[in-house]
Order: structure tokens, then C-alpha cells, then sequence
């Protein structure tokens, strides 16, 4: 990667962040009632869970996910749907909803994405012993941030 490659990246990440972290705040104080902190990276981690993701197509090629450990994903599933949120697929769909609304409060952010970008329907990885890695090789911003003290990293990944 050239010195200018590396500049225009951190520039995109830098100017994509604070609509990112717009996108995450809303659709967490809208959907569950609760506010996020803004964590450095490395700070927290997530030790297995859940991992949602919605691939982006269009104008913006790639991935979001949601990563988060499974007692977190419960928390948002009963903040979401009350008591009735007991079984795992509860929880997964309320993960799943999560990133994919996040994903589109985002992209709709952007002059211009909203029309010419589509979101897929939302897939859940869950366990406690798996890695995920995307094959997107563009920019990658990710956000750490702790919801009621535990850790959830949103992560934007474009195809170059």
C-alpha cells in the first residue's frame, strides 16, 4: 500500500466515524432504550457470542457486523422484546435486527448511498469458539463500545 493509498484511508475512516458512531447511538437509544460508550480499541473484549453481519451491495460494497458476547445479546433481545426473549433465535434475530438497522441508519447518512446501496438480510453466527474474517480487502473502520459496561465492536468493512 503507498504512502497515498494509506493517507486516502485513514482520511475516508476519519470522515466516516463520527456518521458511524451517529448510526450506532441512535439505533441503540431508538431500539433499546440504552446509550453505548465509546471504548478504545483493544480496551474491551468479546470472548465468543454473537456475531451479526449484512452485507452492503451497490454504491458500498461489503460487510457490517455487531459483535458481542451472548449475556449482552440476551440484554438487547429483552430490551427489544421483554420477557418473551428467552429462546437463542430470539436473541439472534434481536442481534441480527440491531446490526441491520444499524447498517441502514448508516447508509442513509450518506448523500447518495441511500438509493444505490442494498442491504442483505441479516446472518448470525453464535457459540463460543469460532473467529470471524471478512474477505473485504478495503477500509475497515471499527468502533468499540460498552453497552451497560460490556463490550459490543461494530465494524464497517468495503471491498476496495
Amino acid at each position: 500500500m503507498s504512502a497515498d493509498t494509506a493517507f486516502a484511508r485513514r482520511a475516508h475512516e476519519e470522515k466516516w466515524r463520527p456518521t458511524l458512531k451517529l448510526a450506532i447511538e441512535e439505533v441503540f437509544e431508538i431500539m433499546l432504550g440504552r446509550q453505548v460508550e465509546p471504548r478504545e480499541q483493544g480496551e474491551l473484549k468479546v470472548k465468543g457470542g454473537f456475531t451479526a453481519m449484512v452485507g452492503l451491495a451497490g454504491a458500498l460494497c461489503g460487510v457490517f457486523t455487531v459483535c458481542c458476547e451472548a449475556e449482552t445479546a440476551r440484554r438487547m433481545a429483552c430490551c427489544m422484546l421483554g420477557d418473551v426473549a428467552a429462546s437463542e433465535d430470539h436473541v439472534a434475530d434481536a442481534v441480527g435486527e440491531i446490526c441491520n438497522m444499524i447498517a441502514g441508519n448508516f447508509k442513509n447518512k450518506l448523500a447518495g448511498t441511500d438509493e444505490r446501496c442494498m442491504l442483505s438480510v441479516p446472518s448470525v453466527v453464535s457459540g463460543g469458539d469460532y473467529n470471524f474474517r471478512s474477505m473485504a480487502d478495503g477500509d475497515s473502520i471499527a468502533m468499540v463500545l460498552a453497552l451497560e459496561g460490556a463490550p459490543v465492536i461494530v465494524r464497517l468493512q468495503l471491498h476496495s
